[in-house]
């Protein structure tokens, strides 16, 4: 056996060894990483310049603006008014509630851009609402862990901007944004239909809606929160922002909404909200930094060229080859976080369905990752969206994961959509220019 193929082992194998004996994933990815740098000969200062390499990018800042953006539409009370919205539009029909679940999903996606913010704040008031109306406890967890992933697809979602960030520059980050906005609302379209579907079944209450008095009062509060799109989209769309300079300006306004318009906070609390972004900022940094120098290992011991290699020998039929991809990171979603896998699997895959075989866009190839691996995120046994939606629900994992079956199948049958129909990621940039 080769150096090359030695240290391509100790890279791969040490590295799910490590996340088999329970080693946290950065842990994993950095050990791994200087055993077979170590095994090839390469510098540990070179790994350490890698790491650095992969924090030190402009687009980056973006993300940090985005998780306080999200912190702040928390510590505000912003899914209050989303859900009272949703109800305004939908809550009067046979199964109202459900579609709620389904809308204000959809509209707090386009705010906070996180599947796990979406379970934990919308999920805390309307799983009890649920409840409440007579819905069974683990449909009610289920249906609000599965439509949470909507937020990843529907912009902003700062998973896009680490995707963009491990494809190597060749993709913008508003060509993402705009390509994730009709698989994210049509993830939640297919998943109203299912609850319209079985709302005779399971024999769904009948909601009652908003009461007349308020209504003006509801959309204007709801509005005003869901601008955030509009000024991230619209800005970036129209070339007056960058991606970095939308979600800055984008953080200012939900901070003057929050603590200055609706006054749901106080000032003297902003400490706490600033340690929570804080903690997630370095999560997410720390991740991305000690996977550069782990994909950068990858392309020095060709890993992406020996998967090539290897799905050819099986097939060269494209459809099937999108299929076993899919596959691939449906199961590998269950096991890992989504960041990591990103910065993982992006410069493995890359270049296999970007190649002569498959021919996709970039574009198209990042909605197709992080769909499949937002399902990743309610799936056990390290679905970190269903295990808040549990927590919240106070319901259990195994229990609520066999209810969420069907909800899985909709989601699987939303990604073959977007996988093979480019159409539904590529219309939207293409119309204006950024595809």
């Amino acid at each position: 056996m080769s150096i090359t193929a030695v240290a391509a082992l100790v890279l791969i194998g040490g590295f799910f060894l490590l996340l088999f004996l329970k080693v946290p994933v950065s842990f994993s990815m950095l050990l791994a990483t200087l055993a077979s740098a170590a095994v090839y000969g390469i510098n540990f200062s070179d790994m350490v310049n890698q790491m650095v390499a992969g924090v030190k990018s402009f687009s980056l800042l973006a993300i940090p603006f985005f998780i306080l953006m999200g912190e702040f539409m928390g510590a505000g009370g912003i899914s209050d008014k989303i859900i009272d919205f949703a109800n305004l539009l939908v809550g009067r029909f046979r199964g109202g509630l459900a579609y709620v679940n389904c809308l204000d999903s959809m509209f707090f996606g386009g705010v906070s851009g996180s599947a796990v913010a979406d379970v934990s704040s919308l999920g805390s008031v309307v799983i009890p609402m649920m409840k409440k109306a007579g819905y069974d406890e683990d449909f009610a967890v289920g249906l609000t862990v599965t439509t949470a992933c909507q937020g990843l697809l529907i912009p902003p979602s700062h998973n896009m901007v680490i995707y963009a960030l491990a494809a190597g520059g060749g993709v913008t980050i508003g060509s993402l944004f705009l390509a994730g906005a009709l698989p994210g609302i049509m993830m939640g379209l297919l998943i109203m239909f299912y609850c319209f579907l079985v709302r005779k079944k399971f024999n769904f209450p009948k909601g009652t809606g908003a009461a007349k008095g308020h209504r003006l009062r509801i959309v204007v509060d709801a509005i005003l929160p869901m601008m955030t799109l509009v000024i991230i989209m619209g800005g970036m769309a129209a070339g007056v922002f960058t991606a970095t300079e939308a979600a800055a300006v984008a953080c200012i306004y939900t901070f003057i909404l929050t603590y200055f318009v609706f006054r749901t906070a106080k000032l003297r609390d902003i400490g706490q909200v600033f340690k929570n972004a804080l903690k997630t900022l370095a999560i997410v940094l720390t991740l991305i930094s000690v996977a550069k120098a782990f994909a950068f290992m990858m392309v020095v011991l060709r890993v992406p060229d020996m998967l090539t290699s290897f799905l050819t020998t099986v097939t060269t039929n494209k459809y099937l080859l999108l299929l076993i991809i899919n596959v691939l990171l449906l199961v590998l979603g269950c096991f890992m976080d989504m960041a990591p896998l990103i910065m993982i699997m992006t410069p493995i895959l890359l270049p296999v369905v970007t190649g002569p075989t498959i021919g996709l866009s970039p574009v198209h190839f990042g909605i197709i990752m992080i769909y499949n691996l937002a399902i990743g995120l309610c799936t056990p046994p390290v679905g970190s969206a269903l295990f808040v939606g549990c927590a919240v629900g106070k319901t259990p994992i195994e229990r609520t994961s066999l209810r969420m079956l069907p909800l899985y199948g909709v989601m699987v049958a939303g990604l073959m959509f977007v996988t093979y129909i480019p159409a539904i990621s590529m219309w939207l940039p293409r119309a204006l220019g950024m595809g």
